[in-house]
């Protein structure tokens, strides 16, 4: 018995399969009726086996003769019936270069400025009393703005992989993943949120061997109302941009995590340094504010936790996702120690504008590349099965940036947007007066080469973590981005520490690091 592609076309009739013949076929005038099986006669004379299932019909059944089974591949593809569906990627993947980039040009500058905005705020706020006098509040500054990479980058890989394998397409499955997606995200952003303020206290607490119970307190209520809120605004904004991509025909992998952190680093940052300044004005009259803005926001987690375990789609995420933002929120607080001892010495006073922008764009630009790895494995299958896909070896960085296929591709195209982005970026804070820096060509020159080696070594662990992860049974959509964005942090944070170092000690004193 052969098989063949084209051997597809059948009709269905009370459980019974009967061939479809060419219209040449036909012993009548009538064209394009069936025959009854009974009449169907092969070239030879020989009948032709009919199977009938119970269940619904199935092409494979049908068993011709060589050459009635090629006639019939002569058939229009368009009648095709049978249920069976190739693994051929959907169209979002189907990208060339320039579409890649025309995509994520607009989303990541929109991104950049955003972050840039955020730099211009930290570069004020660090003036602030209560950045002064409770300087552990910069530790929590990167956990934060990492919240974009624990929760709602998170959620906007989720979504966007949702809606290109078809799990948002009807208003009922819409609605199930908003209001599960968002609980969820309230869960934890308010548990990263309190847990972020213990890790703050923590390493303010080891290097200085000074604890205040009023201050504790007081970062505590700052970030867990901090990250419920922002989560809350940047939650609604993603559905609302990932709706509105697949509308118009745009992949929503390419815009969906970019605008998340557009917003998400200026909202965020400007709801800490509110919230922290006015907490800390209430500190002498109003003492008993901070734990009540605590409990609130705790006495709200078992409304979200009933409505996140409602949901099937967030159901596992909530009882399994709290590895990765817990260990990325640690990664990021790291980070902000880095930040807080660099700032806190007057000499590069000027590193503050900088890190949200270095932390931000390579976050956003390994988020795209994740998202869109994880979509191309999900089309091909799911987490854990063996696919010529996913690889379970580490890969060479030959074949993550100079293979054929559409994800090299993809890391080549936000490798080249690294320099003319933060150009411009770099260009905005000068022209705005931002800092405390003039922008020099050593300056630039070190600048650059911490913001490529970041990208490039993020986006080379991007193409072995989500794979590495696909191959254990873990959905790349809620583990990669929350690390991938931590390390981000990290890596840039030390990067431009470094580099701000390195310039104080050649003494390019025309660059001003210590002014």
């Amino acid at each position: 018995m052969s098989s063949k592609p084209e051997q597809k076309e059948t009709h269905q009739a009370n459980g019974t399969v009967l061939p479809i013949v060419p219209v040449d076929c036909l012993p009548s005038p009538d064209r394009g009726q069936l025959v009854e099986p009974s009449d169907f006669l092969g070239p030879d004379g020989d009948g032709v086996e009919v199977v009938v299932l119970e269940s619904r019909a199935n092409a494979k059944g049908v068993r011709e003769e060589d050459a009635l089974l090629e006639n019939g591949s002569q058939s229009n593809e368009s009648d095709d019936t049978s249920t069976d569906r190739g693994p051929e990627p959907a169209s979002p993947l189907k990208e060339t270069s320039f579409s890649i980039g025309l995509q994520v040009l607009f989303p990541f500058l929109l991104a950049g400025f955003g972050t840039v905005a955020a730099g211009m705020v930290l570069d004020i706020v660090q003036h602030w009393d209560v950045f002064k006098y409770v300087t552990e509040v910069f530790i929590l500054v990167p956990a934060l703005l990492g919240l974009k990479g624990n929760l709602e980058m998170t959620l906007a890989s989720r979504l966007s992989t949702a809606a290109n394998i078809g799990q948002m397409d009807t208003p009922k499955e819409l609605w199930k993943m908003i209001t599960g997606n968002m609980a969820l995200i309230q869960v934890q952003a308010t548990v990263v949120g309190f847990l972020a303020s213990i890790a703050a206290v923590v390493f303010g607490w080891i290097p200085d061997g000074h604890f205040s119970i009023d201050h504790a307190v007081l970062l505590c209520a700052s970030s867990v109302a901090t990250a419920f809120i922002a989560s809350l605004v940047l939650g609604m904004i993603m559905i609302g941009v990932i709706i509105g991509s697949r509308k118009m025909g745009i992949n929503p992998d390419n815009v969906a995590t970019p605008i998340a952190a557009s917003l998400g680093d200026l909202i965020t940052l400007a709801l800490l340094s509110g919230i922290s300044w006015g907490l800390y004005k209430e500190l002498e009259s109003k003492a008993y504010v901070n734990p009540l803005v605590c409990a609130f926001f705790i006495a709200l987690l078992p409304i979200w936790i009933i409505i996140a375990k409602r949901n099937a789609a967030t159901r596992e995420v909530l009882y399994s996702g709290w590895e990765p933002v817990i260990i990325a929120m640690a990664i990021s607080s790291v980070g902000g120690l880095i930040l807080d001892r660099t700032v806190s010495d007057p000499n590069f006073a000027g590193m503050a504008v900088f890190t949200p922008v270095i932390n931000g764009v390579g976050g956003n630009l390994v988020a795209v590349q994740a998202s869109r790895i994880s979509t191309y494995l999900h089309m091909s299958g799911m987490p854990g099965e063996s696919s010529e896909t996913a690889p379970r070896k580490c890969p060479s960085p030959c074949s993550t940036f100079f293979s054929s296929d559409v994800n090299s591709r993809s890391a080549r195209v936000l490798f080249l947007l690294v320099v003319p982005g933060h150009l411009v970026f770099l260009y905005t804070i000068s022209s705005m007066q931002g800092g405390h820096t003039t922008l020099t060509l050593i300056f630039i020159v070190f600048y650059m080469t911490a913001a490529l080696l970041q990208v490039l070594i993020l986006l080379y662990i991007a193409d072995w973590m989500v794979h590495w992860m696909w191959g254990r049974d873990l959905d790349p959509d809620n583990f990669s981005i929350p690390y991938l964005t931590a390390l981000g942090d990290l890596i840039g944070t030390g990067l431009l520490a470094l580099s701000f170092h390195i310039l104080w000690l050649i003494g390019d004193r025309d660059s001003d690091v210590g002014d």
